[in-house]
């Protein structure tokens, strides 16, 4: 089984950044992993993709050194042990409410005496049965790594019982979701955001743990970092291909190209709205 860097990283106090992938062409898992991020986002909770089609892009990835952060969804115990199997390192788990349900995804993502993880071994993690049983348990339970999304007000209330439940390394904030169910969609600014990152920081930083949140920007990571955050997400593939195709427009505008945007159409019919 291959090292963590994320484990290694964290382990030296050092910050981990990563990379947010929503499409699914194998160069880009290649290209991100070549390019020594620290982990790929792959996020199954929003998009369609099959767990085969996951498995076939961490296949690409491992060209690099880049750990894997699968997110499944909401109680996907299948989900979660089939996404480990194929190799991803890291596993992050949305919406959790509770300390309690921290625990059933630290038993699901971890082989006894840690957890009740099920065994197979003949999968891209272990790699195919080629590690002695005891090695390879003990060595997955070292190298794996647990981040718990806190989404919910009520879960944010719960952070410091969540962050003292072993087995979780990591817990962040989903500042998109929190807006919305805090009735402040898409203030990210808001005094209720900020408190709440506030609440997860010392939570984190009283049980010894990581905290961190989605920065999206250098200047974002930065904030988060003096902050004592030592995780973070610097972009996501469609915003970067929408943003330098942005670019590229301004640019040729004054040369006389004109183009029929419907982005920006759409954008200026729901503003009037």
């Amino acid at each position: 089984m291959r090292n963590s860097i994320v484990k290694a990283k964290l382990k030296r106090r050092e910050p981990v950044v990563g990379v947010c992938l929503h499409l699914i062409d194998p160069s880009l898992h290649e290209l991100v992993s070549l390019m020594g991020f620290d982990f790929i986002w792959m996020d199954m909770e929003h998009h369609g993709y099959t767990v085969q089609t996951a498995s076939d892009l961490m296949r690409a990835s491992r060209v690099g050194r880049t750990d894997i952060m699968a997110r499944c969804a909401k109680g996907e115990y299948m989900r979660m042990g089939r996404m480990l199997e194929a190799g991803a390192h890291g596993i992050m788990y949305p919406r959790c409410q509770s300390p309690e349900e921290a625990a059933e995804v630290v038993k699901w993502s971890k082989f006894a005496p840690m957890g009740q993880r099920g065994f197979d071994g003949g999968n891209p993690d272990m790699p195919y049965c080629t590690m002695e049983v005891p090695d390879y348990v003990k060595k997955a339970n070292d190298e794996t790594w647990v981040l718990i999304q806190l989404e919910d007000p009520a879960a944010v209330d719960r952070a410091e019982e969540i962050a003292a439940v072993p087995g979780v390394d990591i817990i962040i904030l989903g500042p998109a979701d929190f807006s919305v169910l805090s009735g402040v969609p898409g203030q990210f600014g808001h005094e209720k955001v900020t408190n709440a990152i506030k609440k997860i920081a010392k939570a984190a930083d009283k049980h010894g743990k990581v905290w961190g949140m989605p920065g999206g920007s250098v200047q974002r990571v930065k904030e988060l970092m003096d902050m004592g955050a030592r995780w973070s997400v610097i972009m996501a593939d469609i915003i970067a291909v929408k943003n330098a195709l942005e670019a590229a427009q301004r640019d040729l505008a004054p040369l006389g190209y004109t183009f029929d945007n419907q982005l920006t159409k759409a954008k200026s019919y729901m503003e009037k709205a």
